[in-house]
């Protein structure tokens, strides 16, 4: 479903056109989720897809009145979003962006141009080298996406200094990445078979807020942070412990 008065294509800078999806996983996140979809800029995203992971309030209501396609996505954050990417068929982009308000979508042209003009295929935003509103992002968060990235640039000469949810890739790509993680080690999957897989990557700064309603999953309880970090730790050992093959540059040779 396209937003109302948005053309079917949005155009990076090279002017090239390319149908940009934005996906959103949600999960009862009624109080945000029409803000999010209404504050979308219409010149860069033709459709919009909410991955419901089975919300129990009126987030898929609120969705579908503000424009946005909605699925049921069935529970894990990751499955939401590779739900959401195999939904976007017509898509050349996707962009993956959180429901809750923190995410600013004045930054999905930083996210989305340089793909469209041809010269990087991922790009991940950064709260660490953007801007945060005070009470947005504990330090904890942002030490282990430090961490994190410092981990995979040793492994993969890659630099990265955050795992935030709000990123830009090719969908044939991404769908070419073979991405198992169906929970919250999704980003940090993404972003270390990308890596692996030799993909253009780029990292610019976005801006951070507070979210606009509701409760974190993930950093609103200290067993929703364990849970989380349990995760992105099981992820990163997972696919750090593979070597690199020449299957993992399968994605981008079939592009090539």
């Amino acid at each position: 479903m396209s937003l109302p008065g948005t053309t079917a294509s949005a155009a990076g800078d090279s002017g090239r056109t390319q149908q940009t999806a934005v996906i959103i996983p949600a999960l009862d996140e009624e109080a945000s989720i029409g803000g999010v979809i209404r504050a979308l800029p219409r010149d860069w995203v033709s459709r919009v897809i909410v991955a419901d992971g089975g919300s129990t309030d009126a987030t898929a209501a609120r969705a579908r009145e503000a424009g946005a396609e909605v699925i049921a996505a069935g529970r894990g954050y990751g499955r939401a979003c590779l739900a959401g990417a195999e939904a976007a068929t017509d898509a050349e982009i996707v962009v993956f962006m959180d429901g809750d308000g923190a995410d600013d979508p004045a930054s999905i042209g930083a996210l989305v141009a340089p793909i469209g003009s041809g010269d990087f295929d991922f790009v991940v935003g950064s709260r660490l080298r953007g801007t945060r509103e005070p009470g947005s992002i504990g330090w904890h968060q942002l030490a282990a996406g430090r961490l994190a990235g410092l981990g995979m640039r040793l492994l993969y000469g890659v630099r990265y200094t955050d795992m935030c949810a709000f990123r830009a890739i090719r969908r044939d790509l991404l769908l070419g990445l073979g991405l198992r993680e169906m929970t919250y080690g999704w980003n940090i999957e993404m972003q270390m078979r990308a890596a692996r897989a030799g993909l253009r990557i780029r990292e610019v700064p976005v801006s951070y807020r507070r979210r606009t309603g509701g409760t974190s999953k993930v950093a609103g309880s200290l067993s929703g942070s364990l849970r989380a970090a349990a995760r992105i730790v099981a992820t990163f050992a997972r696919v750090s412990s593979r070597p690199v093959t020449a299957r993992d540059f399968s994605a981008r040779e079939r592009d090539a």
